[in-house]
């Protein structure tokens, strides 16, 4: 069973939270990078996307928290399937979380369903169900941040949600899990210069 629900999406401090996580909590937390490095998730993942009903149990059982897309995108389902886990929104100013975004993850989003892509493909079908499909529209994306957001808030009681940002640090998260706050420095990982120098991507201003 997961500890962690994450509900908040990519480009919100997930990869961070992601190691994080796995040192507080000594095991593997589920996030996109998971889906790339474990080749056998993508058919299941893209049955969830396709409406189809999984076992969240099952795809889950190998890790103790969950960040990030695309399972940001099922926390009611991952919510309940794990109803003891603290679910944890990972925000971010939605301005600059656009611009992370179309700077990453959304720059070349397109191309790659262009190219042939099937898995990115089924991402943006599942952004236009459960988010927004229209990547290249500032407004219409921050728009639909804020919804899912409103969406998380709403729907999960304030004795289970914890709302985090990347500023926050260790202590709220080792508050709400009972955990003692470790000495290091919390992680920094995966900024908009990393990813794109490791996908090969020009600089830009973060």
């Amino acid at each position: 069973m997961l500890k962690v629900v994450g509900a908040g999406v990519g480009r919100t401090g997930t990869h961070s939270l992601k190691l994080a996580l796995e040192q507080l909590l000594g095991g593997p937390c589920h996030h996109m990078v998971e889906v790339f490095a474990h080749q056998e998730e993508l058919p299941i993942w893209t049955a969830a996307i396709d409406g189809q009903e999984i076992d969240w149990g099952e795809l889950m059982r190998p890790y103790v928290a969950q960040v990030d897309w695309p399972g940001a995108s099922f926390w009611p389902e991952l919510a309940a399937a794990n109803p003891d886990a603290l679910v944890l929104l990972s925000v971010r100013d939605p301005d600059k979380w656009y611009t992370s975004c179309i700077n990453t993850i959304f720059g070349g989003m397109q191309v790659m369903v262009d190219e042939g892509n099937e898995w990115m493909a089924a991402m943006l079908r599942l952004f236009a169900e459960r988010f927004s499909d229209k990547i290249d529209d500032r407004d219409a994306m921050i728009d639909a941040f804020e919804r899912h957001n409103d969406a998380v808030r709403k729907a999960i009681p304030a004795d289970r949600l914890l709302e985090w940002s990347a500023a926050d640090g260790w202590e709220p998260i080792c508050a709400r899990l009972g955990l003692p706050v470790p000495s290091e420095p919390f992680p920094i990982t995966n900024t908009t210069h990393e990813f794109r120098e490791m996908f090969g991507m020009p600089p830009v201003e973060a």
